[in-house]
């Protein structure tokens, strides 16, 4: 229940576009396909899903999109200079705490959803993950080391194009050389990606087994997103804390090579998606 949430706040938080207008809006509709998707609720569950998800969306558009959009307003005045990673590490913080209001939020609507599952949901969601697990290693883990991490670089200068327009060859070595010496791998991923799964899926396991009170259930599902944040294995946490400081180096780096036209391109683009995000919060 928490995944598919999660994945629609890092898109209203690192995505948001023209188009965004039209996706949010129907973002109930695309979050309950997800989550059927993901573990096919039977025609009784329906109903409660759907208006858990409604109310989701409902405080999320009325109380969270105007901080969004102050925190973009503050990215793109900062875009338009040289920046440090600590400033870039702030905002990353400041984003982590918005999206722990908006998983608080998600929880307290998951909890009575998760509480009526039963095992046939679960079997259908392992099942799910397993399909969703071997698309995911035909992306990343086949083909050589050269192979890999050239798709790894196409995805990134994607990324990155989209905000700074096209890439100096310089600026583009830079970007190779930061991914050569990221601790992130395949396998990696590939267990983070697995361990993640796994802890929501026992947790789930022990709601629907135990006969908690709506409270405990969500202390369940708000310690599934704490440790997805934090795992609770040393050599992993690390990992994680290593990627999240090279993020904010890596990033002040680049951008610290960009040309005047490019910083323009940036900031003109992170103010029109705060100008979205507003537009989205007027009546």
């Amino acid at each position: 229940m928490i995944r598919p949430l999660l994945a629609v706040a890092a898109l209203l938080l690192l995505q948001a576009c023209s188009a965004i207008k039209l996706g949010y809006q129907q973002l109930p509709t695309l979050s309950y396909w997800w989550l059927d998707n993901t573990v096919s609720f039977s025609g009784n569950q329906t109903p409660a899903a759907k208006e858990a998800i409604d109310k989701l969306y409902q405080w999320h558009r009325r109380e969270e999109l105007p901080g969004y959009a102050a925190l973009l307003h503050r990215t793109a005045d900062l875009s338009a200079g040289p920046v440090q990673p600590e400033q870039l590490c702030r905002l990353i913080d400041e984003v982590q705490v918005r999206l722990d209001t908006l998983m608080r939020q998600a929880v307290a609507q998951a909890a009575p959803v998760a509480m009526a599952l039963g095992p046939r949901q679960l079997s259908h969601m392992a099942r799910h993950w397993e399909q969703q697990n071997e698309e995911w290693e035909k992306e990343w883990l086949q083909g050589d080391t050269d192979a890999r991490m050239e798709r790894r670089l196409d995805r990134a200068l994607s990324r990155y194009n989209s905000f700074y327009g096209e890439l100096s060859s310089t600026q583009t070595a830079l970007i190779k050389t930061q991914l050569a010496q990221s601790p992130w791998t395949a396998e990696w991923g590939r267990r983070d990606r697995q361990r993640r799964q796994q802890d929501l899926l026992s947790t789930l396991q022990r709601i629907t087994q135990s006969n908690l009170s709506q409270a405990q259930a969500e202390a369940q599902l708000w310690g599934v997103w704490k440790r997805w944040l934090q795992p609770p294995d040393a050599g992993q946490r690390a990992v994680v804390q290593t990627l999240s400081h090279r993020a904010c180096e890596n990033l002040a780096q680049l951008h610290n090579t960009a040309t005047p036209e490019q910083r323009v391109r940036a900031a003109r683009r992170l103010r029109a998606y705060e100008r979205d995000l507003l537009d989205l919060n007027r009546p």
